[in-house]
């Protein structure tokens, strides 16, 4: 009788499914790796061997980081894992394949998509949904309402504090961080607005990229509402193959950190994002090592008007202490980081911050951006809820928006995430 063999042993390596996965991974991770993280490492490198006296000339590459390269790579690099664990059939249609790497509303900042989700919709025939194309339309104008009016007008108090942080007091420096945090909101929330409410038009649906985070009780909540896309990318390609939350407890800080310093660094090569994603490291661990991460999953104040006392409090504690995370991800170094904080609480959080009426003005749109969001928290954008409202009053709404939009709009900023 013949010996039955397993037709996998008879593959040779260099043709198997992991070496041809592990390939396609290491592929991509340098070529990023090249174009955004070769000049940090090398100039890293020279900073330790001068602490010690040895002064080195090293060369370092001179080439433009590519627009989006860390988006479409992780789309590239989820789909491979996907097939190699069999979560996905791969396509033989190139055309869909490369629509779904480089579909470019979400090609220079996201939503970083997955394929099961994005790229069997370009396989299928479309048709013009009225509806949906109406739904993209609100979408794109609350996006570009709050890049407009919110991001680009809070950029220009935030670049005027951060630029001389040695010249402003306590509270300017706390004051410059919150617009920091309505700005990079404003900034990369709208632009995924724009961006899933552009594919919606062409009868896509993109994945939510945010979820109201500075609604959030605590730091787990932020953390499922803020740049969805990215923390779930990285739960389940990073965290879960680790062993996820169901290893020891000394295994959990490890997993942890490694997940929030990979964001970090994912975000620059530099030491602030590093220490910006550990410090968010360190507020997370308690609530995952007491199993207090899921606590909060459902709406803040869900089928209420008005929050609780309590929840008022957790909102305003939770979105303090984004705002302390925030100032690393701003300065220039973590010198300055640690400068503006310890200004921060000094005696001179008690002076008056410096700015003029503009940025009253900058903060009541601000507040009525939030006002929207607040009453809008239970669908996927703020306008949303204009669905079931008389043509009238939703127009009325719209041309209010607009109208912001035309007289509120500042120096324009380039897109913060279009670096990352």
């Amino acid at each position: 009788m013949m010996k039955r063999t397993d037709s996998r042993e008879e593959t040779p390596f260099y043709l198997s499914r992991k070496f041809l996965s592990i390939s396609n991974i290491v592929l991509n991770v340098g070529i990023l790796g090249v174009f955004k993280y070769y000049s940090f490492f090398v100039e890293s490198f020279v900073s330790a061997f001068a602490s010690v006296g040895l002064h080195l000339q090293p060369h370092t590459l001179k080439i433009i980081l590519p627009v989006g390269i860390s988006f479409y790579t992780f789309q590239a690099l989820s789909y491979s894992i996907d097939v190699y664990k069999r979560k996905i059939e791969p396509t033989c249609d190139i055309v869909a394949f490369f629509a779904f790497i480089g579909f470019f509303p979400l090609l220079v900042a996201g939503p970083i998509e997955r394929a099961a989700n994005l790229l069997p919709q370009f396989s299928k025939k479309r048709s013009f949904d009225y509806e949906k194309a109406v739904d993209g339309m609100r979408q794109i104008l609350w996006g570009l309402f709050k890049k407009i009016v919110i991001a680009d007008n809070c950029a220009t108090y935030v670049n005027l504090v951060f630029e001389n942080p040695s010249a402003q007091t306590g509270s300017t420096l706390l004051l410059g961080a919150i617009f920091f945090a309505f700005q990079i909101y404003g900034d990369f929330s709208g632009y995924s607005d724009i961006a899933i409410g552009t594919a919606r038009l062409f009868g896509i649906n993109a994945m939510r990229n945010f979820a109201y985070p500075y609604f959030s009780r605590d730091i787990a909540e932020f953390w499922r509402r803020w740049h969805i896309s990215l923390t779930t990318w990285f739960r389940d390609y990073v965290y879960i193959p680790l062993g996820g939350s169901r290893v020891s407890q000394a295994k959990i800080v490890r997993n942890t950190f490694i997940i929030f310093l990979v964001s970090g660094f994912w975000h620059g090569a530099n030491w602030t994002f590093i220490a910006w994603g550990a410090f968010h490291a360190i507020l997370f661990l308690p609530l995952i090592l007491l199993g207090q991460n899921r606590k909060y999953t459902n709406i803040v104040a869900e089928g209420k008007f008005f929050p609780s006392i309590k929840e008022i409090f957790q909102m305003g504690y939770t979105f303090l202490l984004v705002v302390i995370g925030w100032i690393f991800f701003r300065a220039d170094s973590i010198g300055q980081a640690f400068y503006s904080l310890k200004r921060i609480f000094s005696n001179s959080i008690i002076a008056m911050p410096d700015f003029d009426n503009f940025y009253l003005v900058v903060l009541f749109l601000t507040f009525i951006m939030f006002v929207f969001e607040w009453l809008g928290r239970n669908g996927k954008h703020a306008l949303e809820l204009l669905k079931n409202n008389g043509r009238g009053f939703r127009w009325l709404i719209y041309f209010f928006i607009a109208f912001l939009i035309f007289c509120f709009k500042g120096q324009s900023e380039n897109f913060i995430y279009f670096q990352f």
